[in-house]
């Protein structure tokens, strides 16, 4: 295993996992100690040592494959990538697309650990490395949830033990691409960024109904990706690949998340948003697929269906490498240049289309539990139907960009989330008044249960003044000219789905720090609404709209107090100002 700068990636990722226990085409069968724990015994998946030990062996042998350290993870094992390049050059270049594949992200859903160290082997082996992709693989990102071996998933069908769902500190690394609090999601995303990756596939095990398919996909949400690349991925890279898959022996369906009880109810297709590993690629115009093997299948037949999957799209993208990589250029451009952004999108079911779907008929019956309807499906009686598929998304909340924000150096944080992941941040020289646009926060709701370890806040609204604001040097600027455009707005407008005010960020300046006395400021409140016929309106027109204000006397002096000057003008001001 070599440890490179991290320079030396700079262009790199084509990643896949296949899980199919056969080698490729052509190839030979693979000697004794070129057998993967798996092959060994199909209802095993490797331990994180073996996965480690396996591409370090692979490193040895291979010229044309890297294992390289990128960053610690929160259980203090270091996160690996493993680079397989055909011409043992292991960067990026305009001239080839990099795949990158992300294994383990839930470790108890391993096919894509096993189908990877299998496929790196025979392309290896068989010398078929394509000559203008980079695969990259994440062996197994989940590490600490890869070490807390056992049996958690009871509705799963081998293999016979497998890690778990949380990391070490039990945070669900699907959801942190954006608040990005592990040690493993900051690696990653520094990974990421020296990567550039065009394709991207994270590999799964799904949960929920049964059905005949062993393989189902979602794709980016369409309707979010940058339309050069969206129009490109649904209409010619989709198709294909699901030719492909089928033709493999792999039919493919939606992944299964259905409107009703049963799939025939109809599916609908999944909002990544960009607290997701596939939402996240998607702000860098790059277009990615989740895979999702059925859980009750048997474990080698997922292994296969993940080998198969993850082929095909290497395929793909070795057959399309000049499209994909103009498309992404393409995108790029348009986005530096795009002056509106979406901030949150709604399912649009006036737009049905259909999918061809092979499930069981599902039938009811007497629960031995409970006594009352249970469902069950019946797998005698296979069936094949179209059904709708609901997968339009329209704009909820959109906003137009400013020529740049400005941060004050309080919040570094931020700041440093930025710059990890791609964004140009500069600093002011010195101290300078500028005229900007500031937010309030006028109403946004919390949950009573935290989430991910966080109260996320939504429904967001927001009001907006022109102010007059000190600014000292130091401060920040990001313009929005930038390449991460999308990655800047959605995180730094506050009424954005997964915006870092959403993810408690700045939830300090949601609390007030002066307040009034009340049996001293009663007297200078009655003065001020004698001599203020506005503010004496505004009291009585309260007192009649809101019987709870009317029978409330804190609260009317507070409402007269915030007319004051002595209200502080920090409190709920979101200290990210647009400068238009």
């Amino acid at each position: 295993m070599t440890k490179l700068p991290f320079c030396f990636l700079r262009l790199a990722c084509l990643s896949w996992c296949i899980s199919q226990a056969l080698p490729l085409s052509g190839s030979a069968q693979p000697k004794p100690s070129d057998i993967t724990p798996y092959e060994r015994d199909t209802n095993q998946t490797a331990t994180y040592a073996q996965i480690i030990s396996w591409y370090q062996q692979l490193d040895r042998q291979y010229e044309q494959c890297k294992l390289i350290e990128i960053g610690k993870t929160d259980s203090g094992k270091p996160l690996h990538l493993v680079l397989l390049a055909s011409d043992k050059q292991f960067v990026a270049r305009p001239d080839r697309v990099t795949l990158l594949i992300n294994n383990g992200i839930h470790p108890g859903e391993p096919e894509g650990i096993d189908a990877c160290m299998m496929l790196a082997r025979d392309l290896l082996k068989a010398n078929k490395l394509p000559k203008n992709v980079l695969i990259a693989i994440v062996p197994v990102y989940n590490v600490g949830g890869s070490l807390n071996r056992g049996v958690s998933r009871v509705n799963q069908n081998g293999p016979e033990s497998y890690g778990f769902r949380g990391n070490a500190r039990n945070l669900n690394l699907n959801r942190d691409f954006i608040k990005a609090e592990a040690e493993n999601t900051r690696a990653f995303q520094t990974m990421y960024q020296s990567l550039k990756p065009q394709v991207f596939i994270d590999n799964h095990t799904s949960d929920g109904a049964d059905y005949q398919h062993v393989l189902t996909y979602f794709a980016t949400q369409k309707d979010k990706l940058q339309p050069v690349v969206s129009g490109y991925m649904t209409q010619r890279f989709q198709p294909e690949l699901d030719k492909m898959l089928t033709a493999k022996g792999f039919p493919s369906a939606p992944y299964v998340n259905h409107a009703g009880d049963t799939p025939e109810s109809g599916l609908i297709g999944y909002n990544d948003t960009p607290r997701y590993s596939t939402g996240y690629a998607a702000l860098f115009n790059c277009f990615g697929f989740t895979l999702e093997t059925h859980m009750w299948k048997p474990y080698p037949a997922r292994v296969k269906a993940s080998y198969a999957f993850d082929e095909a799209v290497m395929q793909l993208c070795e057959r399309e490498a000049r499209t994909i990589l103009a498309n992404q250029q393409r995108a790029n451009e348009a986005v530096r240049q795009q002056t509106t952004f979406p901030l949150s999108y709604k399912l649009d079911r006036s737009k049905t289309d259909s999918v061809t779907f092979l499930g069981y008929e599902a039938m009811y019956k007497p629960s031995e539990v409970s006594g009352l309807k249970r469902l069950y499906y019946d797998r005698t009686k296979p069936f094949t139907k179209r059904v709708p598929y609901w997968n339009n998304f329209s704009i909820d909340t959109q906003v137009n960009k400013p020529l740049a924000y400005v941060i004050p150096q309080a919040w570094k944080e931020v700041t440093g989330e930025l710059k990890r992941n791609g964004v140009i941040v500069q600093t002011l020289p010195k101290d300078t008044l500028m005229t900007v646009s500031a937010y309030y926060i006028v109403d946004y709701k919390s949950p009573q249960r935290p989430y991910e370890g966080h109260y996320l806040h939504s429904g967001v609204t927001v009001r907006t003044e022109t102010q007059r604001i000190q600014f000292y040097k130091g401060d920040y600027l990001v313009q929005v000219n930038q390449v991460a455009n999308r990655y800047i707005v959605e995180t730094l407008e506050p009424q954005g789905v997964d915006s870092f005010f959403a993810w408690n960020f700045f939830d300090s300046i949601l609390d007030q720090k002066e307040y009034f006395a009340d049996y001293i400021f009663e007297d200078t409140a009655a003065e001020l609404v004698k001599n203020d016929p506005a503010l004496r309106k505004q009291l009585e027109e309260k007192r009649a709209s809101d019987k709870a204000f009317a029978g409330n006397a804190d609260a009317q002096l507070d409402f007269i107090y915030r007319q004051t000057p002595y209200y502080e003008k920090t409190h709920n001001r979101y200290p990210v100002y647009r400068l238009n």
